[in-house]
């Protein structure tokens, strides 16, 4: 078998779905899931259900909000918590059980949100990643959500101007629609974020720096997202928002890639479904698979 899958899902909640997360990796032979919306502090991560499944588990995470990690059954190396001048959202509010003193602040002092986490695994850099929402037009998070994302992309493109065959991926739940096809009525969504201008500007400016939307390239089609109400996933009125984008580096490695609509079904499933790709190397874990003659 050899080689070595990747995948992202914003689980919306581990605690509540962590044995249906485990349950899957193991089934779909999962080696490193970047996972978002994990809505948790360190503390109240289900590790032992991971370890049990022998993965380890690197995470960053303040409260029931936002929130990321990354499993992996292969070494964790270099992780990293936020990227370079990753800017912050919102006022401090200090409460007893997270005082003042508690809070990651940013260059302008603005309270840092627990949306990236990296590291290297078995050569590759993922990130886990989970961009603001920006809620509406006009809204200040709405210009958080564009800052965050123009500075992601200084952080990426330092990255590989630093070392351009660096396998890196960008890994997570981004928040933008950037094709039309990517959202199941165009018209639904006049006025509203996820499909404006500058937003879809934002993700294509990734494409300069030479990073690929990799399962798109590989001709998987489909929705990664479909809102609880309305009856919108039976209708599959659904938006594809979650993405791997892929340095040339990586891109050279991926041999396949898929979309797990099926983990959408079922008892009390994430409103995000798991994004797949294979990469063509090598790891530690192929001794221990059996020989296919």
């Amino acid at each position: 078998m050899g080689g070595m899958r990747v995948a992202t899902w914003n689980v919306n909640s581990i605690r509540s779905r962590a044995a249906r997360v485990v349950d899957w990796m193991l089934r779909d032979d999962v080696d490193v899931l970047a996972m978002q919306e994990i809505k948790c502090k360190p503390e109240q991560f289900p590790l032992d259900q991971f370890h049990a499944a022998g993965y380890e588990v690197e995470l960053h995470g303040f409260s029931q909000w936002n929130g990321v990690a990354i499993a992996s059954r292969l070494p964790m190396e270099n992780v990293r918590v936020g990227f370079p001048h990753m800017p912050g959202f919102g006022v401090v509010k200090p409460t007893a059980a997270m005082p003042a003193s508690a809070f990651a602040l940013d260059e302008s002092g603005l309270p840092l949100e627990a949306r990236a986490i990296g590291a290297t695994v078995n050569g590759i850099d993922l990130w886990s990643l989970y961009v603001p929402n920006g809620r509406e037009l006009g809204d200040p998070h709405y210009d958080y959500k564009l800052n965050w994302l123009a500075r992601l992309l200084d952080s990426a493109q330092e990255t590989l101007s630093a070392t351009p065959d660096l396998p890196l991926a960008l890994m997570g739940d981004w928040n933008i629609a950037p094709l039309d096809e990517d959202v199941w009525d165009m018209g639904a969504f006049q006025g509203s974020t996820h499909v404006s201008e500058p937003e879809r500007a934002a993700f294509r400016a990734f494409e300069t720096i030479g990073m690929r939307d990799v399962v798109r390239d590989a001709g998987v089609p489909g929705y990664t997202y479909w809102d609880y109400k309305q009856l919108r996933f039976p209708r599959n009125e659904g938006m594809r928002i979650d993405f791997i984008l892929g340095s040339p580096a990586f891109a050279r490695l991926v041999t396949g890639a898929h979309i797990e609509r099926n983990e959408r079904k079922g008892d009390a499933p994430s409103d995000h479904v798991p994004v797949v790709v294979d990469l063509d190397v090598e790891t530690e874990l192929d001794d221990d698979r059996p020989m296919i003659f």
